[in-house]
């Protein structure tokens, strides 16, 4: 029996280590251990939509909204069987881990009713509506705008503006976007936080191809796109605290299932170091060690961060962990690639088919610019976590 777990919990991870390898070694076998995260979209579809019919898919939601119930101790142990049977990459996390648990937050309950049933079934997928151009690391800045008018439909919200790096958003059906619906307000102020379908004339979306070859990230435009009155959640000008609230789910739960891809990645490149020889040298296992204990502090910080159980405000546990697995998980790039060595300059047939430590090294460079710089997030540590005074604002 692992360390600190009780034996009805050990019961349930051979539930869930049985489950997923009578899967993953039959219909979903094509799958098992796919890295990219936008291959095989039809059967990455069709496995979000039988863990729904497994009663997988959101273990931690209450079980009156379709979820188990699932405690701490057993989420844990589901990300970590979930990752161990290399199952690949949830295509319909932003639905299960931020859309939901903020429309169970905050939702009304016929946004509940629409909303998550088909969320936990896989049968519609989300996109987040955060970042713009001049609104990155710096959110309150956001230009994107939305005003209420009467439409075919009755009361709609109409939405001019741009949000990038929007994740899926080619494969989504429904994204939420954060807005500026109060003219002339500024920073967190005056925002709302809108469901808005994808599939309509409004809406443009344009790939974005990145340095791994993958074009996982979309700019999406927005103009005159419509949704319906009633699909704000919260109340409009409200939406800072709604956008807040979802944060400190995607620093919580949602982050176990990510840090057990970081433990397969430092996995594999512990076997390329034996395989090479590199493991020869004392730095590159010093460096290894390190890596190992940086990931065990992760995992205990988002258990910390989940302990807290009040998911409406970003606590101070969840203030540090974005530069904390940012900055770890570069460095664990570079390790990866001194471990390879010469040979992962090398790509094979195309500009991007590079070896597989190779693209951990190439998809690191943004997690310390990505959902916050460094920069901004020491600023938030510093002003939101320690109260320390506001940085002048130019």
């Amino acid at each position: 029996m692992r360390t600190g777990f009780t034996p009805e919990q050990e019961a349930f991870r051979r539930e869930v280590a049985e489950w997923l390898d009578d899967q993953l070694s039959g219909p979903f076998a094509s799958i098992r251990n796919l890295a990219s995260m936008s291959a095989m979209m039809p059967e990455r579809r069709e496995w979000e939509r039988a863990l729904g019919k497994g009663g997988w898919s959101a273990i931690g939601w209450p079980e009156e909204h379709g979820g188990r119930g699932a405690s701490i101790a057993e989420q844990v142990i589901f990300a970590e069987e979930y990752a161990r049977a290399g199952a690949p990459g949830r295509i319909g996390h932003i639905g299960v881990t931020l859309a939901g648990p903020t429309l169970i937050h905050f939702g009304t309950e016929e946004q509940k009713r629409r909303f998550l049933p088909a969320i936990l079934s896989g049968e519609e997928l989300w996109a987040q509506g955060y970042s713009e151009p001049n609104a990155g690391s710096d959110l309150a800045n956001i230009r994107t705008k939305a005003r209420l008018e009467d439409g075919p439909n009755g009361l709609e919200w109409v939405i001019e503006g741009q949000k990038i790096w929007t994740s899926l958003a080619q494969y989504a059906e429904w994204i939420f976007v954060l807005c500026r619906t109060e003219e002339g307000s500024q920073g967190p102020k005056g925002l709302s936080f809108l469901l808005v379908p994808l599939d309509q004339p409004g809406v443009t979306l344009r790939p974005i191809r990145q340095m791994t070859g993958d074009a996982e990230f979309n700019e999406t435009f927005f103009d005159g796109a419509r949704t319906a009155a009633a699909n704000v959640v919260g109340q409009p000008g409200e939406g800072w605290k709604v956008a807040m609230g979802l944060l400190s789910h995607e620093r919580g739960a949602s982050s176990l299932a990510i840090q057990m891809t970081f433990r397969n990645e430092l996995q594999k490149i512990i076997a390329a170091a034996n395989a090479n020889g590199a493991a020869r040298d004392p730095l590159i296992r010093q460096r290894i060690a390190t890596a190992h204990a940086g990931l065990k502090l992760m995992r205990f910080n988002a258990l910390r961060t989940l302990s807290k159980g009040d998911n409406e405000m970003l606590s101070r546990e969840s203030f540090i962990h974005k530069i904390y697995w940012g900055t770890w998980h570069k460095k664990l790039g570079e390790l990866a690639m001194d471990v390879v060595g010469a040979p992962g300059l090398i790509a094979e047939g195309d500009a991007y088919a590079f070896g597989e430590l190779p693209q951990i090294y190439l998809y690191t460079r943004s997690e310390t610019i990505h959902g916050g710089t460094n920069q901004i997030q020491r600023n938030i540590i510093a002003e939101r976590g320690l109260g320390l005074p506001r940085e002048p604002r130019g």
